[in-house]
């Protein structure tokens, strides 16, 4: 297969130059979205507006530069995300609503309006056959986005406690599933608790949603039956005391979000971009976020989402390990055992992301390989 062009740009400025959001346009527009006819073509552009306490997602100013692009190529943008599974502030859409607009995101600054995309309770979803898929059927997609007549990408580049990072696939696979879709995607993952490290701090009781882990006799469990596999109390415990089920779990789950992600792009034109920027260890769906675990790198874009990913992770390996952060401290205490150069897993040793990139490839989705265009 033919390499895919990724377009790179650095977070350098010259003294009384170009502004971040103007060299995003300029990116973009190197990396070809001009192609694209917008012409009053309704533009969905798919991002995380964060979760309440979390500074790290992608500053507003990001999402604007990209609707007013659009605007300028005569498309109809608007912000768009879908409701999650666990305990927090955007479980449903008014309180979703609520919190992209504490967080920056509104149309009066962004310049365009936030929909969310399966609606009030996350119920309203389209069902949509995927190509090629082994794993889901029907993916159960927000329905605003599927009505969308293109799809945009903006993703703050990060890890994640579970897929090892969140890039486009996750933005656009995980992101667009309604609530019914995310439980689909998730449900291979239950999680068990190792009662040697479990310190019964019962934090994973108060972060989960749906009841699952209890606290007995000073332990936690998870009921398994009730557990809907969110991964945020792996994420959550101070100890690393839960545990991903098994391998072939987090495999399944890489899988079903590629798929997803694949009826997501599907036969309409779609445009990725993501940002290396403030890469903290975990999900911008946490109330918090710890200190980033390599330097900031800059921001890319493509018209393929598989290439961008493993650009994006490359880059991010390639860098050096803060050390005041989770992975830096992990190197420190024990290198030996973090050895393969793998930012990701050695940040969360849970956590597996290649297979999602290669189920992706084979599916159809872009290509792994890619050629870096770089852009001052």
């Amino acid at each position: 297969m033919e390499k895919s062009k990724v377009y790179f740009t650095d977070f350098r400025t010259p003294y009384g130059g170009a502004s971040m959001p103007q060299k995003l346009q300029k990116l973009m527009k190197k990396a070809g979205i001009g192609d694209i006819d917008f012409e009053k073509q309704f533009v969905a552009i798919k991002m995380h507006f964060g979760e309440l306490g979390n500074i790290s997602y992608l500053r507003p100013n990001y999402a604007k530069a990209v609707v007013d692009l659009v605007k300028e190529l005569g498309g109809r943008p608007f912000l768009t995300d879908c409701n999650t599974l666990y305990v927090g502030s955007r479980k449903h859409a008014l309180e979703h609503m609520d919190t992209a607009f504490e967080n920056g995101f509104s149309p009066f600054s962004a310049g365009c309006h936030v929909i969310i995309a399966d609606g009030l309770k996350g119920t309203d979803e389209a069902y949509v056959p995927v190509k090629n898929a082994e794993l889901v059927k029907e993916a159960k997609i927000g329905r605003a986005i599927m009505d969308a007549d293109i799809v945009i990408s903006l993703t703050h580049f990060k890890g994640h406690e579970m897929t090892g990072f969140g890039g486009a696939i996750k933005n656009l696979g995980m992101g667009s599933g309604s609530r019914a879709g995310k439980m689909e995607m998730h449900n291979d993952g239950k999680p068990k608790v190792s009662q040697k490290k479990c310190i019964g701090c019962g934090r994973c009781v108060k972060i989960c949603a749906h009841g699952a882990p209890c606290i007995t006799d000073g332990k936690a469990t998870i009921d398994i039956n009730k557990c809907v596999g969110c991964g945020r109390c792996l994420g959550l415990c101070p100890m690393d005391a839960i545990h991903a089920l098994n391998d072939a779990s987090m495999e399944n789950l890489n899988k079903k979000m590629a798929e997803y992600a694949q009826a997501v792009c599907q036969d309409r034109p779609s445009f990725h971009v993501s940002l290396i920027v403030d890469v903290s260890p975990y999900c911008d769906c946490h109330a918090e976020n710890d200190a980033p675990i390599v330097p900031n790198i800059g921001m890319l874009a493509s018209f393929d989402p598989v290439a961008l990913d493993q650009a994006c992770a490359d880059l991010v390996n390639a860098a050096p390990a803060v050390a005041n952060s989770v992975l830096g401290e992990h190197l420190a205490a024990d290198a030996a055992s973090c050895a393969g150069h793998d930012h990701f897993h050695n940040t969360t040793p849970e956590s597996e992301w290649k297979s999602c990139l290669e189920h992706a490839e084979k599916i159809g989705l872009g290509t792994r390989q890619y050629e870096i265009v770089k852009m001052k």
